[in-house]
């Protein structure tokens, strides 16, 4: 714990009451009903690394493309909080990023990106612009800060730290990262939540060509499993002993304004593949990806979340599959590691998770 000791005393702050964690197999859950489909980091070339602040349930994922990676991105949600998507433009100049970060901590946890900048300056990494590299460094937060003490979020420190841990071997899923604070099923109010997380999954074509997905899901929607339509996670009864079903609520003109949670959503999400894709190839199979939301997550894309999802291409594999194909396979990857990061998740006082109602 020395060097990100020193990393943290470098921006100013403690590093009590934190965990931080490379994308390492130990740690990683496993529920019941969980579909283990593996993770981010099947697509060579990315790093994945959390850090998970105890003090309270938050935290930021870190996703490292340190030979640079072609990226777009999507975003649907009506609250969303983000930095350089508009660089991620098909029409922008910076064709790649060198990390892309998830957060929580709300607006608060957009500083996180600033420690990853300087995490990858360190080592020479990013945009040559004259005699300096500048990295590329995208990133999106969502809203936790109605768990615990609201004045403990994410910073550039955490950043850096989680920077700093990021590996490539199986990302660690649950209450870890962006996911650390992450809730569902709010629209009946916070009283009649859930817990969630964060997720990943992997598909590997016969060709080697891989598209895999990582969320972190705090939706003010329920989450549905969409092999059998069956409620995972949501909106739970007035007893909490089981799921009422947010959109039985609606249909049934329970649900007349919003709820005292308004602002505490938004699922997160990057699909990464090995294929070669262009800009503009990215920027649609982001588009694409959110099915995978839209399938998981019911309501979704609302005024009250600020879903978002960057879409990664490494080119590994050398092999250009298009859209028409990845696109599909991102969205089917995303619904996955929605429905890991619910099953992979532990209960909190008054939260119970998905595994908890079982």
């Amino acid at each position: 714990m020395q060097e990100n000791g020193l990393a943290r005393r470098e921006f100013g702050v403690a590093l009590a009451g934190v965990v931080v964690g490379s994308a390492l197999g130990a740690g990683r859950a496993r529920a019941a009903g969980a579909p283990s489909a593996g993770s981010l980091t099947d697509v060579a070339g990315l790093k994945v690394g959390h850090l998970t602040d105890t003090r309270r349930p938050t935290g930021c994922t870190v996703i490292l493309t340190e030979e640079g990676a072609v990226c777009g991105v999507d975003v649907r949600g009506g609250a969303p909080g983000t930095r350089e998507t508009d660089l991620l433009a098909p029409v922008s100049t910076v064709q790649q990023v060198h990390a892309v970060v998830l957060s929580g901590g709300s607006a608060f946890g957009l500083d996180t990106a600033t420690g990853v900048v300087r995490y990858l300056e360190e080592r020479g990494i990013g945009f040559p612009v004259g005699p300096a590299r500048v990295p590329i460094v995208p990133a999106a937060i969502l809203f936790d800060l109605g768990l615990g003490d609201w004045t403990i979020r994410p910073d550039a420190g955490a950043g850096y730290a989680a920077a700093r841990a990021a590996g490539s071997g199986p990302v660690v899923e649950g209450n870890v990262g962006a996911g650390a604070g992450a809730t569902v099923g709010k629209l009946l109010g916070p009283a009649r939540a859930m817990k969630a997380g964060l997720g990943s999954a992997s598909i590997r074509l016969p060709n080697g060509v891989v598209v895999a997905a990582l969320a972190a899901v705090n939706a003010v929607g329920d989450v549905v499993d969409p092999s059998t339509g069956r409620l995972v996670a949501g909106a739970r009864s007035a007893d909490g002993r089981s799921l009422e079903g947010t959109m039985r609520a609606l249909l049934e003109g329970r649900v007349s304004g919003l709820p005292d949670s308004r602002g505490e959503n938004t699922t997160l999400g990057v699909v990464a593949t090995s294929a070669v894709l262009t800009k503009v190839e990215a920027t649609k199979v982001a588009q694409m990806a959110q099915d995978g939301l839209a399938r998981t997550l019911n309501p979704v894309h609302t005024p009250l979340d600020g879903d978002t999802v960057f879409a990664l291409s490494t080119g590994k594999s050398g092999l250009g599959l298009g859209p028409a194909v990845i696109g599909p396979l991102a969205a089917e990857a995303m619904a996955r590691a929605i429905l890991r990061a619910v099953w992979a998740a532990r209960g909190l006082p008054g939260l119970p998770a998905a595994v908890d109602l079982q």
